[in-house]
């Protein structure tokens, strides 16, 4: 009987839940079904550390050399979406990258995330490239403009991006480690055009407030991500 009420319980689990329901939402064009967006949202707004038997570390010590600063829990991943958890050390920082093509949702569980958003205004006559004496890395320069710049912790509401709206950000951790939910749809996949970018703020605004200019670049060496076992409810799809 006791064996039958665990899985009852890992199937009825939160996590289950926001897993089934990113399934819906990401299975068919979201145009389609607009509410179940909302839906998948509102589910990620109610994820805590718990839920995903997560407890945030004891003593915010530095990490050992050679350690990464950034570590992944995989959850799941179907053609549709993936679902993992990112753990940030004190400190560490997700580089400004792109998601091409893709929805997602952050949801943090526990410290506190510092998020900046941005979009490209033009991706093609504001194009252009550097000369190569110019810079020692020569990529795409771009004009885009700065969205936004929050704070978030693990009372806040999911974070929210799509393929047209604060689809390149950069993620920071606040006083302290952090970690997040994120769901991605679908997932990346380079063979499909799906690959993640990195890139730099070359200047800060000038015709605009908030309007820079972002130059591509490879991923940066101080940055890399290590993996470790998620110890949450066990998702079925």
């Amino acid at each position: 009987m006791k064996a039958r009420e665990g899985s009852a319980m890992a199937t009825n689990s939160l996590v289950q839940r926001i897993a089934r329901q990113a399934l819906a939402t990401f299975c068919k064009p979201l145009h389609v079904f607009p509410d179940k967006h909302q839906q998948l949202l509102g589910l990620m707004s109610q994820a805590r550390a718990t839920d995903l038997h997560l407890q945030p570390p004891a003593v915010d010590s530095p990490p050992p050399s050679g350690a990464p600063p950034v570590t992944y829990m995989h959850i799941c991943e179907t053609e549709h979406f993936s679902m993992g958890v990112f753990l940030l050390k004190s400190g560490a920082c997700i580089p400004l990258h792109d998601h091409p093509g893709m929805h997602g949702a952050l949801k943090v569980l526990y410290g506190k995330l510092r998020v900046s958003c941005f979009d490209r205004l033009d991706s093609h006559s504001a194009c252009t490239h550097l000369r190569p004496s110019s810079r020692p890395q020569v990529g795409a320069v771009r004009r885009s403009v700065l969205r936004s710049s929050a704070e978030y912790t693990d009372v806040s509401e999911a974070c929210l991006l799509a393929p047209d709206r604060d689809n390149l950000h950069q993620i920071n951790a606040v006083e302290g480690p952090a970690a997040f939910l994120d769901v991605l749809a679908p997932p990346y996949d380079p063979d499909d055009g799906r690959d993640c970018h990195y890139f730099q703020v070359l200047q800060g605004p000038k015709l605009h407030e908030r309007e820079v200019w972002l130059m591509e670049i490879a991923q940066p060496l101080s940055f890399w991500c290590g993996t470790e076992p998620y110890p949450g409810p066990e998702v079925r799809l």
